[in-house]
């Protein structure tokens, strides 16, 4: 009976120990899966991947010990497509079930970067001589914003941009700016001609009369400070109208 019951009790260790040391060398799922979308990205680049593993790839570096690949699909889900996620705030990002405070500000940091590394790789360095020339960044800057907002660019005798400002931020229909604030920035760098742009978040992209207006102000005040209106562009994500454009500078 001693006998049987040491055997009986080797037996049930030497199991608990196989599946212990089995546990113990096999990987969740999640990373190898991880591992897999890593390597793609490294061979093939961005394009290799769907929206939402691209997501998913990225918030693997904020939640290291668990799959992340529903909190990605959420995300397209909720905001419609890659661009809307990068676009939306970290509060909207919070909102989402499994989405925490590093991850949304991992999210929005990839966006941020983006927008500066057109900014300094596309924008500081070219001569602007048509509205082409700034629109992609003008709409990758405010196209996303989800109230009005008025932004200028200040030019030097050679027609490049020495700096950039928002000036005010208004409501989703509406901005009000004071043209005080745009010159002093101007002088302060002593810029020579400005481009004028304010978005439209909701409704048409065309020019309110009040927009017109206030455009045609904006000009008569910076001729008594010998400083040129290039344009007035106004954009949202996937439009612009530019009033040099049109005639209507």
């Amino acid at each position: 009976m001693c006998d049987r019951t040491g055997q009986t009790l080797d037996t049930t260790l030497l199991l608990y120990m196989k599946d212990k040391t089995s546990t113990n060398n096999t990987q969740p799922g999640h990373i190898g899966h991880r591992k897999r979308l890593r390597q793609r990205y490294i061979k093939a680049g961005i394009g290799s991947l769907a929206d939402y593993e691209a997501l998913e790839l990225l918030l693997t570096y904020t939640r290291s010990q668990r799959d992340v690949k529903p909190e990605a699909k959420k995300l397209i889900k909720t905001f419609g497509n890659l661009a809307e996620v990068l676009d939306s705030t970290i509060d909207q990002l919070l909102e989402i079930e499994g989405i925490g405070i590093q991850s949304a500000v991992l999210i929005k940091l990839v966006k941020d970067l983006s927008t500066k590394y057109l900014n300094e790789k596309q924008i500081y360095r070219k001569t602007i001589n048509t509205p082409l020339d700034v629109v992609d960044y003008l709409r990758t800057k405010l196209g996303a914003y989800k109230k009005e907002a008025a932004m200028t660019l200040f030019l030097n005798s050679q027609n490049k941009i020495v700096a950039e400002e928002i000036i005010s931020e208004g409501t989703v229909n509406y901005v009000y700016v004071h043209f005080r604030n745009i010159f002093e920035i101007a002088l302060k760098y002593n810029s020579t001609a400005i481009i004028y742009v304010h978005n439209h978040p909701e409704g048409k992209i065309e020019p309110s009369d009040d927009d017109i207006r206030h455009t045609q102000h904006l000009v008569e005040t910076a001729k008594t400070l010998t400083i040129e209106i290039h344009d007035h562009i106004i954009v949202n994500r996937y439009a612009y109208f530019s009033f040099k454009e049109k005639g209507l500078l």
